[in-house]
């Protein structure tokens, strides 16, 4: 079966002009259902948003005083008005005023990691502002400036936000931990389980990062002067390569853990515990 014919420069006399394209009036000559894969996303991220915007401002279970479980979004918990033994560093933060919750310290710094990180970006210029929303279908704005001005020139603070978001990441591994240390002593519960394999989805998707991966090894010219910065940056290189499914899975468990924690925190369900 032959192939499509390769574009054929038009010729003027002697001089070879650049190769001309057909001139397409429709916006995409695609026949499958290219718009399902950004309207999943875009429903997929609204129906989080709203979730996560409930949750901050509902105020309460996020603590399960028994079991020492405290919910990812709360955490840390440093305003006043926190449950005192949920703050585990402390509360150098007054009582908010109004409608303000403890999460606003904290979700600055984690939207702000996601917003800014690559994978999101794609998924969201495509899905909420079509530019493209498909490979092969015309976008509807007529002028592109990319991340060259306000507000998108932020998006160049996402490694700061990967610093941010580090040190996050190591304060709900020591919640995780905590967990194991309730009101009875040492246990283990469902919810241990679901807050370890939080922090790990957790872990990998940071540690999958672009930022992270060229703080490794971006800036090496050999390798081989920097064996364990090499064998780092390999090891993230792979993570790398699944930065998309793990940026899915760590927000969409996110959402779970606190879901569970919640259900568990208000009584609804009961931790199911496998020691003590």
């Amino acid at each position: 079966m032959r192939g499509p014919r390769p574009l054929q420069p038009q010729r003027r006399g002697t001089e070879v002009d650049q190769l001309v394209r057909a001139q397409i009036s429709e916006r995409t000559l695609r026949t499958d259902r290219w718009w399902l894969s950004p309207l999943l996303t875009v429903v997929g991220l609204g129906l989080i948003s709203i979730y996560a915007a409930i949750r901050t401002f509902m105020n309460d279970f996020y603590w399960v005083s028994e079991y020492h479980y405290l919910t990812p979004m709360y955490s840390p918990c440093l305003s006043a008005e926190c449950v005192p033994a949920a703050s585990h560093f402390g509360q150098p933060l007054p009582e908010l005023p109004g409608f303000l919750t403890p999460p606003v310290f904290i979700i600055p710094f984690l939207l702000g990691f996601r917003i800014t990180c690559y994978y999101y970006r794609k998924a969201y210029y495509r899905a909420a502002w079509m530019s493209p929303p498909a490979c092969a279908v015309a976008e509807p704005h007529k002028t592109y400036t990319g991340e060259t001005r306000a507000p998108l020139i932020a998006q160049n603070l996402h490694r700061y936000f990967f610093y941010a978001a580090s040190i996050l990441l190591l304060i709900n591994i020591y919640d995780a931990i905590a967990a194991f240390s309730g009101e009875k002593g040492f246990g283990i519960g469902l919810g241990n389980v679901v807050l370890l394999v939080n922090v790990g989805l957790l872990a990998a998707y940071t540690l999958s990062c672009h930022s992270c991966r060229h703080i490794t090894g971006g800036k090496l010219k050999h390798f081989s002067k920097h064996p364990v910065r090499y064998w780092t940056w390999q090891k993230i290189s792979k993570l790398n390569a699944k930065h998309m499914q793990l940026a899915w899975a760590s927000l969409i468990f996110v959402c779970l853990t606190d879901l569970y924690i919640a259900l568990v925190a208000s009584g609804v369900i009961g931790d199911l515990r496998f020691v003590n």
